[in-house]
């Protein structure tokens, strides 16, 4: 799969590692390039610094041979705009974003967006933590969030590495 991510913090970064580790190709957009100082060097993703919401740099990135595209940048606002960018003008068949605001995601999931928000996601885990203080609740999800788990490497969806 080749995969664009927009955003080089902590979770791009992160995610960027992963897949690069799952064996797909992944290009890294982020406007600051000491953000990717996140990255270690033996990670074979490509860097592109620019702005994700930049169609000349989408371009740069590869995104007309996009597979998938996430945008994680801390700002919901550059996260929208460059999904829409990328489902919308470039046709990016797999487009998710990372939206803090909750009354946002709600919005732009009824405008087809597909978005995750760890606020929202971070409450109930942490919710389920004050329900359960001894962990007498166990969940795929608790354990991940707990760092106990690491999801599958490669889930079916995937279809497994490709480079």
């Amino acid at each position: 799969m080749n995969v664009i991510i927009v955003g080089c913090g902590r979770v791009g970064a992160e995610l960027a590692k992963i897949l690069d580790k799952d064996g797909h190709t992944v290009t890294m957009i982020d406007k600051d390039a000491d953000a990717f100082g996140r990255l270690s060097d033996d990670l074979g993703v490509t860097r592109v610094v620019g702005d994700g919401t930049d169609m000349e740099t989408l371009v740069r990135a590869g995104i007309k041979s996009a597979d998938a595209f996430a945008a994680v940048t801390n700002g919901d606002n550059r996260n929208i705009m460059a999904a829409q960018i990328a489902q919308r003008m470039f046709e990016v068949p797999n487009v998710v974003c990372r939206i803090y605001d909750p009354l946002r995601q709600k919005t732009y999931k009824a405008l087809g967006l597909r978005s995750i928000s760890p606020t929202i996601v971070g409450a109930k885990l942490l919710r389920n933590d004050l329900y359960y203080p001894d962990g007498q609740a166990t969940s795929p999800d608790r354990a991940i969030a707990a760092g106990d788990a690491v999801p599958l490497a490669n889930p079916p969806h995937s279809g497994g590495p490709q480079k």
